[in-house]
């Protein structure tokens, strides 16, 4: 004992000498691990490239006040040659496709503050959106006019999906709701857990015959029944494991993407998994995706991490073709597809053409400097780019 407390005084001592002596080197150690950590967390800063090809702007429009920190990550919906696209200050607009002329547009009256937060879904001559408040609206395609409202029980910050006579609403509390598209009248309700810690944002729900498909915040992917809502099977995506809620966030907030009987889902845990629709057999696991949607070609599975790195994934096996790391943590949309590119846009507001074919960068735009969180969408070779400011930008490809 005699022996310890003799070596505290001189350890002491030695202490204060290199803290008087060596005070600017040791401040620079810190310094210097502060800096690299900082850096090492930045966004990837863009490199100059000679581009292989010329997007080319055909027109854009001006929704009005967008999601901004909503994290709906707004996007348009086209149906029969218009784009229909809704701004949060309660406006929904129907543009052309080709010429991005106003067509209609919806507002709420004066003392009906709607905030519309999803994007738009249309189909069977119908435009429905959903507000913060749980506002179902459903307004004719052609005209504008309101065709019936309803109500769910929490915000709705996915665009609502219309299919075959129904009108499926999914809301933020994990409810699916199921309206009759003519009357609006409920026809059933499907509910499912939520765990204690989400990613903001809803996976839009797709369909297939007689059966509807939704991504869930638990990690895991649930087949309904059309008719009725009643579960015919759930497949896990993404597991939620680790030691804290932050770590087990596994959410599926990318649409499911079917091509013919398979199904790509994709999870904010890295996983991408393919599904035979049917029977929700998995076929493959891939350990790349995310969250924002994907994009499907004939040469493989555009998928973009939460990390910013972009992959093509080999459709029948799920093996990583290419990867491009150079967008890193410029917070990235999910891909779309765009002729012999895929398509991402970033947090600055620039958008981003890859080759298919190898990955290479092939162009850049930028579209009003504002972020970009909606999956970009690709209707007849025109590429639709919506912000959270409520700017809308159409390119086509020269």
């Amino acid at each position: 004992m005699a022996g310890i407390h003799t070596l505290r005084p001189l350890v002491a001592a030695g202490l204060v000498l290199v803290t008087l002596s060596g005070c600017s080197t040791v401040k620079g150690w810190f310094a210097g691990k502060d800096a690299e950590a900082k850096k090492a967390a930045e966004p990837a800063e863009l490199v100059d490239f000679d581009p292989s090809v010329r997007p080319s702007k055909i027109w854009s429009a001006n929704l009005g006040d967008g999601e901004r920190k909503i994290g709906a990550r707004q996007g348009p919906a086209v149906l029969d040659g218009r784009v229909f696209a809704a701004a949060a200050e309660d406006r929904l607009t129907a543009l052309d496709l080709q010429t991005g002329k106003q067509v209609w547009q919806f507002r709420g009256e004066k003392d009906d503050a709607l905030r519309l937060s999803g994007g738009p879904g249309a189909g069977d001559g119908l435009v429905v959106v959903g507000s913060l408040a749980g506002d179902v609206i459903a307004l004719d395609a052609g005209t504008g006019s309101e065709r019936w409202r309803a109500k769910v029980t929490s915000e709705v910050i996915a665009a609502p999906l219309v299919a075959q006579g129904t009108v499926y609403v999914r809301s933020n509390d994990g409810r699916i709701t199921a309206f009759d598209a003519s009357t609006g009248e409920r026809r059933w309700f499907s509910e499912h857990e939520l765990p204690a810690l989400t990613v903001r944002g809803n996976a839009p729900l797709a369909w297939a015959p007689g059966v509807l498909f939704s991504g869930n915040d638990d990690g895991t992917l649930s087949a309904l029944a059309l008719q009725d809502g009643r579960q015919l099977w759930q497949q896990t995506i993404g597991t939620p494991d680790g030691r804290t809620e932050l770590e087990r966030m596994a959410d599926v907030d990318s649409a499911p993407l079917i091509d013919g009987t398979q199904l790509f889902v994709s999870s904010f845990k890295n996983r991408t998994v393919a599904i035979d629709g049917p029977t929700g057999r998995p076929m493959w696991q891939s350990e790349h995706g995310g969250i924002g949607g994907m994009g499907v070609a004939s040469s493989g599975l555009a998928v973009s991490s939460p990390a910013g790195t972009v992959y093509l994934l080999d459709k029948s096996n799920g093996a990583a073709l290419w990867s491009q790391p150079a967008l890193a943590r410029r917070s990235l949309t999910g891909p779309a597809v765009q002729g012999d590119y895929a398509v991402v846009g970033d947090f600055d507001g620039y958008v981003h053409w890859l080759r298919l074919s190898d990955g290479a960068m092939a162009a850049r735009e930028r579209v009003g400097g504002k972020t970009i969180k909606a999956q970009p969408v690709v209707v007849d070779g025109i590429l639709l780019v919506q912000n959270v400011e409520g700017g809308l930008t159409a390119f086509r490809l020269d």
